[in-house]
């Protein structure tokens, strides 16, 4: 694997060539690009037509399909699943359908996954930076020995057809592009709103590959006894809220961090806070925006007291309208933000939220999350 930096691209691209070697001839045959299609009880996570509109643009540039793999339970369910995949601009599926894999495993996803992979040659495979995602992709690479890029912001290919994955680093201070120079596939995890999700498009089902898991219940060590729900996996909904309000450590306490809550109940919006407020303590790791907390994509971002670091730009930037409200006019905020108020947050506030409680009734709300 090959890394460089973003801000010096034309120099770091003549060292990546200086150091790629000829492909190895195993791999020559590697090609096409696929879409790991994430769903669990029946429910596909969104992240996965984010991912096919992102493989739609690669698989583009190279010229070669786009696949979606599925890998589900038999039953109605995994069929409308690839269904939908064709409607999100799929030009064929791969289709693992086994009963065995009705709860995710990562013993017999693995396989599966693998399997496919060592059948077909893919030349890129993409996944969710999910729970689910992360643990597929981190075994699925070790057992290829391929390259995995992780929690990547924007994905390309460059003249040559490398993937170059591009994600922060040095704790969310630099963005680096990585290059799998001479391993297949390319690997890459993508965190859920970081991608525009495409439009759907209604379309007839084509191609489907079906493979065999090749497993029986006894050849798998992990045994699922049980599901039990997540009482806390509705808590919050940032990465999919259309208006968030933030704090930072601008606001010097919790106390004057309720004022986000506020402005966010007078909104009808979602709230969360840069990292260091849930160091603090100040409020629940959930609740964190940010390359290490929660990507989001709302219609309407207001950020009070935050600073705007690049790893907090990486998940708000695809905002639709950021306003930033900080005391600091050279804060780095300001550079992406597309209002930028200079002043105390803590002054500012209070009489927003009283004009926001006074002009909207939860009608008006209502259109705002709308």
């Amino acid at each position: 694997m090959s890394t460089t930096s973003k801000s010096r691209a034309p120099a770091a691209a003549s060292g990546r060539a200086a150091t790629k070697k000829e492909l190895p001839e195993r791999f020559k045959a590697y090609k096409h690009v696929w879409v790991f299609i994430e769903q669990e009880r029946g429910i596909v996570h969104p992240v996965s037509w984010e991912l096919m509109g992102a493989g739609r643009r690669l698989a583009d540039k190279l010229k070669v399909d786009l696949a979606a793999v599925i890998i589900g339970p038999e039953g109605e369910a995994t069929q409308q699943a690839a269904s939908e995949s064709f409607c999100y601009g799929a030009d064929l599926v791969y289709m693992v359908p086994d009963n065995l894999l009705a709860d995710y495993r990562n013993e017999s996803y693995t396989k599966a996954l693998t399997d496919l992979v060592n059948g077909y040659k893919p030349e890129i495979l993409l996944l969710g930076a999910t729970t689910l995602g992360r643990d597929l992709a981190g075994s699925v690479a070790t057992t290829l020995l391929t390259g995995l890029t992780a929690d990547c912001t924007e994905l390309d290919v460059d003249a040559d057809g490398s993937l170059a994955a591009t994600r922060p680093t040095f704790g969310g201070s630099l963005l680096c592009t990585i290059y799998t120079l001479n391993f297949r596939p390319q690997m890459a995890t993508v965190r859920p709103r970081v991608m525009p999700m495409p439009k759907r498009i209604t379309r007839p089902v084509g191609r489907i590959i079906t493979h065999s898991l090749g497993l029986v219940e006894h050849d798998i060590i992990t045994k699922v006894l049980d599901f039990l729900p997540d009482r806390n996996s509705a808590k919050s909904n940032l990465a999919y809220a259309d208006a968030v309000v933030a704090g930072g450590l601008g606001l010097g306490s919790p106390e004057n961090f309720q004022l986000v809550h506020q402005l966010a109940t007078a909104l009808g919006a979602e709230y969360g806070s840069s990292r260091p407020l849930v160091q603090k303590g100040w409020v629940t790791s959930d609740r964190q925006i940010g390359q290490t907390g929660k990507t989001i994509r709302p219609k309407l971002y207001i950020a009070a007291g935050i600073s705007g670091a690049i790893q907090h730009r990486v998940g708000v930037e695809g905002a639709d309208l950021i306003v930033a409200i900080n005391t600091d006019k050279n804060a780095p905020i300001f550079d992406f933000a597309h209002i930028g108020i200079v002043t105390d947050a803590i002054h500012f506030l209070p009489p927003l939220i009283a004009a926001f409680r006074e002009r909207l009734s939860p009608y008006s709300r209502d259109r705002i999350a709308g």
